[in-house]
């Protein structure tokens, strides 16, 4: 009877020591596959903490904002919060061809603007033919 209790012992330290250590390797796992926050810093309270902000508090890469009745055309950049305020389009319903990735359909100024999400960089520029 006295072998069986350090043999017992030492199989739950056994379990304990392999139990921790898969808790462990899934929660490093978790996190390196977590997706960053795409929400604005101002949801979160952190003002001014934009990655893709330079000192001038403009977004890098993306052209001047124009305003809505300004009409951008193809290889232009658009401004930053003229995309943000030209609701996105449903390319199935206006018949319009699919975005390739990276890509949506904005209105604009009454046209259908392709921009790159990430760039504001126009890659077609249609008329909205309601």
């Amino acid at each position: 009877m006295t072998l069986v209790r350090p043999l017992l012992n030492d199989l739950q330290k056994l379990f304990v020591c392999a139990l921790t250590a898969t808790a462990l390797a899934g929660s490093i796992t978790s996190a390196a596959f977590a997706q960053p926050d795409r929400r604005d810093g101002q949801d979160r309270g952190q003002q001014g903490q934009h990655d893709n902000r330079d000192d001038g508090g403009a977004h890098r890469g993306w052209g001047q904002d124009r305003g809505g009745d300004y009409s951008y055309r193809r290889g232009e950049r658009m401004g930053y919060n003229d995309w943000r305020n030209a609701p996105v389009v449903d390319y199935r319903q206006r018949h319009l061809r699919r975005p390739r990735a990276g890509y949506e359909w904005r209105e604009h100024n009454g046209k259908y603007v392709l921009v790159a999400i990430a760039t504001g960089l126009i890659a077609s520029v249609l008329l909205n033919q309601r």
